[in-house]
């Protein structure tokens, strides 16, 4: 009679034990998953090269930057891949340039404000720093890196707007912030004297499309462009004659290709200039709406400027 308890009883216990061993198993599986999560990075995801390096330098090790446009991309024609997009929907927060510059996701990223943080870099720009043009939906050239002075103030601007974000990294973004700076400044001091190597009347810069247009405005070289500032903009042959009769007039010796557009143009440009007497070369590769590939010193917003800076002081000086 005691014995038909005590089985009782025992298959109690031992179900009892099996529940409190499940309940043990699924709380230790939850608290590892939830650490999992709490010692992920946090994920930004930019759209240009320059401003994945300028989150990488502002931002301290707990975060991830992901670039969308790689080495060489014309952020002009980019579209956003299903791999984009998923990226994009799982970041904790989206940075692009704006001023239309990535004008084919100009939706995707309106549709995505509506429910996470997206930032524009430019956003807070002063009108009166921009420049005007009627090319672009936005009515402003949207190259605003190739002014150092430009891009300091778009680093103080997103260096506000991270520690918002980010109140418990506000110390680690401003010495960052800072540190980056000065740099910077060093840069266009660095710019100013290379630049002042080239004699005045050779100092015309012509290259596939107008991006360095804040370029010249800050370093006084006369700018020209093949194409508009869009790269959409297709060149035609009175572009090209016009180019050639520019270049015979001021004496150019050398014309630049940019590392994000088809070098075409400016071959025929140089075929042209040829046939008709005057010696003209292709001065070298310039980055304009990319950098060079990540983990090269091209791939830094500073090692891209000094990059080019060179190439353009050794072709024309």
């Amino acid at each position: 009679m005691f014995v038909g308890k005590g089985k009782n009883i025992m298959k109690k216990l031992v179900g009892f034990l099996i529940s409190c061993s499940l309940l043990v198993s699924c709380t230790s599986s939850s608290v590892e998953v939830k650490s999992e999560v709490e010692n992920s990075p946090i994920s930004i995801v930019t759209t240009t090269g320059m401003i994945g390096d300028l989150l990488d330098i502002l931002l301290p090790e707990e975060f991830k930057v992901t670039r969308l446009m790689k080495a060489g991309v014309d952020p002009h024609y980019y579209k956003a891949t299903q791999g984009d997009l998923v990226l994009m929907q799982k970041a904790d927060l989206i940075v692009y340039n704006g001023l239309h510059l990535e004008g084919k996701m100009t939706e995707i990223f309106e549709k995505l404000s509506r429910r996470k943080k997206v930032l524009a870099v430019t956003g807070a720009l002063p009108e009166n720093r921009l420049r005007k043009t009627s090319e672009f939906a936005t009515g402003i050239d949207p190259h605003v890196w190739f002014d150092v002075a430009l891009w300091s103030t778009i680093c103080e601007d997103v260096a506000k707007e991270l520690v918002v974000y980010y109140p418990n990294w506000a110390v680690k973004i401003e010495e960052n912030k800072n540190r980056y700076i000065d740099e910077l400044s060093a840069l266009n001091s660095e710019i100013i004297v290379a630049l002042s190597s080239i004699p005045q009347e050779r100092r015309v810069l012509l290259t596939a499309h107008d991006a360095f247009a804040y370029f010249g405005r800050a370093y006084d070289i006369d700018v020209r462009g093949l194409q508009g500032i869009s790269t959409s903009t297709e060149y035609g042959i009175k572009d090209i004659e016009d180019a050639v009769d520019l270049i015979i007039e001021k004496e150019i010796k050398a014309v630049f290709v940019e590392s994000s557009v088809s070098p075409k143009a400016l071959q025929a440009v140089v075929e042209k200039c040829n046939s008709k007497g005057h010696d003209l070369v292709i001065g070298g590769e310039l980055f304009s709406d990319s950098m060079g590939e990540e983990n090269t010193k091209e791939g830094t917003y500073i090692g891209m400027l000094r990059h080019n800076v060179e190439t353009i002081v050794t072709a024309l000086k």
